[in-house]
């Protein structure tokens, strides 16, 4: 299959000025629009509890998002998620992580019998069956491990986490003996994503919301701060690498351009991810890293040809170089891309929910990349070239047969 016919060239590098300025323009856009409104940051790297929820009635999104709030809530994010199998579908994320408090974490222990100090040890109260030696709550706040002397009294202990405000025991195996030897118990609560499902139930009716969620996922602040730190560093870290192999595969003339053109490819598609409201998720960052790969793929092909081109064409030019090379690859750029981005249509129109986001993130790159190979890489190797390197590329000495054959027709 051939989309351009051999022989055929387009003069690419006579537009560059104006392709380079319009990226330019797109880049600032996308640094805007990066800061107002500001990139959607998923529930992986701000922290907080999702829940996925398929209502058994239609249910207005503002209704959820009432009833979320008056089930004790801050500032629930509820989003509609379009499923033909689960037609009243929704993501509900809220800032809440820990089913305890600090406050509450307190007074679980003091409950507990937990003490520091052996003189603040109530006997009466606190009977070695129920007297904790250690205690340890799960950053979730939904389980907490306690260790005893001796052999504890499940039912006395949960008798103590029974009547604490906010403290919630699940209604099956509730408090459980993990191990008979170390005298280990596990207590296990609700945990937020079970309290919202229990506070919808209770605001909306039993008949619109169903027992179980869909999906029930949280992460605390401080590792989602952490995930966002390492998706930061892993971009820039292939940006680096990417840089010093097609400078060790080619030269220092080439390496700039095909590291401007992935800054080029990954900025804009942030920017698209902004101004579309998209979250910025794992799935998301694994979409940009694939664009990193996807586009010096495209760009080193490029490259390659115009180095094969370089040595076979030396009374040419270097723009002219350029233009031909990228002639010579264009149908093959164009079924790659075309292929690639169709089977991302399907994902982003059949897909639900972070699939369509990783597609559109990856359309977006592979939309860009393509471009950038062409009017971002290219005109800057062009440019440093004639900046740096004073045009060696295109002041490269004929070859010896072609030298004597002018040479001859000088003598006649």
């Amino acid at each position: 299959m051939e989309f351009i016919k051999p022989g055929r060239q387009f003069d690419f590098m006579s537009k560059r000025l104006y392709f380079v300025g319009g990226s330019v323009i797109l880049l600032l856009l996308s640094l805007l629009f990066c800061f107002a409104p500001g990139l959607e940051l998923g529930t992986d790297f701000k922290g907080g509890t999702e829940v996925e929820v398929a209502l058994t009635a239609p249910v207005a999104p503002a209704e959820v998002r009432a009833a979320v709030h008056r089930a004790g809530f801050e500032a629930p994010d509820v989003v509609s998620v379009t499923d033909p199998t689960h037609p009243n579908r929704y993501l509900i994320r809220v800032q809440e992580v820990s089913a305890l408090s600090a406050e509450q974490s307190r007074i679980v222990r003091d409950r507990l019998c937990f003490f520091a100090h052996e003189a603040e040890i109530d006997e009466v109260r606190c009977p070695p069956a129920v007297r904790a030696t250690e205690v340890r709550i799960s950053p979730g706040g939904d389980k907490i491990t306690m260790r005893y002397e001796g052999a504890p009294d499940l039912a006395a202990v949960a008798g103590q986490l029974a009547d604490i405000d906010g403290v919630k025991l699940r209604a099956s195996d509730a408090v459980v003996l993990v191990s008979e030897r170390d005298h280990k118990v596990d207590a296990h609560l609700e945990s937020r994503g079970e309290q919202l499902m229990a506070g919808l139930r209770q605001e909306l009716g039993a008949d619109k919301v169903p027992e179980q969620a869909l999906r029930i996922e949280w992460i605390g602040p401080k590792a989602g701060a952490q995930l966002r730190n390492a998706a930061v560093s892993s971009v820039a870290i292939a940006l680096i690498f990417v840089m010093a192999y097609v400078a060790f595969r080619f030269d220092l003339r080439f390496a700039p351009g095909g590291i401007v053109a992935l800054v080029h490819d990954v900025g804009i598609a942030l920017g698209a991810m902004a101004i579309t409201q998209r979250e910025i998720t794992i799935s998301t960052v694994a979409a940009m890293l694939t664009i990193v790969g996807y586009s010096i793929n495209d760009t080193v092909i490029v490259y390659d040809r115009i180095r094969e081109n370089l040595a076979r064409h030396r009374s040419m030019s270097f723009p002219a170089v350029i233009n031909l090379s990228i002639s010579e690859m264009l149908g093959r750029t164009i079924i790659t891309s075309g292929v690639t981005a169709l089977s991302m249509l399907a994902f982003l129109w059949w897909g639900t929910g972070v699939l369509k986001d990783f597609a559109f993130t990856l359309l977006v790159g592979i939309a860009v990349g393509t471009y950038s190979s062409i009017y971002i890489a290219a005109p800057i190797t062009e440019w440093i070239d004639k900046r740096f390197f004073h045009g060696s590329a295109s002041k490269r000495k004929a070859p010896a047969k072609v030298r004597l054959a002018k040479r001859a027709e000088s003598v006649v």
